[in-house]
């Protein structure tokens, strides 16, 4: 018999963006000694883990060392944090697909009210608190805050370069509108970036800006796109990238509010700005719960 007493971990995605969970409500489960940089390689290793672009612990705010620091005085309104990590161990400050999915699992574990749920609520991040919610048609959306213009720079993909503008959405991205059909382009190594603009990396996202007459009923504009993320590589999905390459479209029609339609490999989000905040809705789903043999831990 397989020893299954081992800690329970989930698996999930938002547009594909997939995710090892761990829920630790009361931190005892997955300290930070323990979740070190090391094991999260392994847990997120395709063949011999289980697989993900990251990894999200579901704690209470209380029991994360970092949390006073990048919280601040919103500290005592965010009981719950999304202690993320990218697939190669380093911590990541914010993904719009993560924390749909870290709602997702407050509810199904009933961590959460679903009433909390359906009014928001605010989770804690390294890139600061955000507001989450669930939507009627099953959904989830996210209020990602402002997008933030860092500047004109390019990505080298393939020894070509493409022009883009620097946007942070509590983590840093560099956003190429081009015309070259985007799937026609090699995402399989790091495009180069200019490091003095972004010295802890940045993702980079390659936009095709569609017709506007061909975008979804309720949204003014409609893209494409593929995303190379820092610390893990080409994913099918990225909730932040989707946010800025949805910003840069918007700046390069000249406007700055409107609902863009954004088409990932991993299926389609909605973005929309109003002058003043940015809010990302999209679905979310629980693939797989399960634990952890001791056998596989050992190794």
């Amino acid at each position: 018999m397989i020893d299954s007493s081992g800690p329970r971990v989930l698996l999930g995605h938002g547009t594909e963006n997939d995710f090892v969970v761990l829920p630790d409500p009361d931190g005892d489960g997955w300290p930070e000694a323990r979740l070190d940089p090391e094991l999260v390689r392994r847990l997120c290793d395709r063949r011999a883990g289980l697989g993900g672009d990251g990894v999200l612990r579901v704690v209470r705010s209380r029991h994360v060392p970092d949390a006073p620091g990048v919280l601040g005085a919103a500290l005592a309104e965010c009981e719950w944090f999304m202690d993320h990590r990218n697939a190669d161990g380093s911590y990541a400050e914010m993904c719009g697909n993560g924390i749909r999915l870290f709602l997702h699992v407050l509810l199904a574990e009933g961590l959460l009210e679903r009433a909390a749920a359906d009014a928001g609520v605010l989770v804690g991040t390294r890139g600061g608190p955000r507001r989450v919610g669930a939507r009627p048609d099953g959904g989830y959306w996210v209020d990602m805050g402002p997008a933030v213009e860092l500047g004109r720079s390019e990505a080298r993909v393939a020894g070509v370069a493409h022009p883009g503008l620097g946007v942070s959405m509590g983590n840093p991205h560099l956003v190429c509108l081009t015309d070259v059909e985007i799937d026609t382009l090699d995402l399989s190594a790091l495009p180069g970036v200019d490091a003095a603009m972004f010295p802890e990396g940045v993702n980079v996202e390659l936009v095709n800006v569609l017709t506007a007459q061909d975008a979804p009923a309720g949204a003014c504009a409609h893209v494409r796109l593929r995303v190379y993320e820092r610390g893990v590589g080409e994913t099918r999905s990225c909730g932040t990238g989707a946010c800025a390459a949805a910003y840069a479209a918007l700046e390069a029609g000249g406007r700055s509010t409107g609902t863009v339609a954004v088409d990932v490999p991993g299926g389609r989000l909605s973005v929309q700005f109003d002058g003043v905040t940015t809010v990302l809705s999209g679905p979310a789903v629980v693939v797989a719960a399960g634990t952890l043999t001791r056998e596989w831990l050992a190794g």
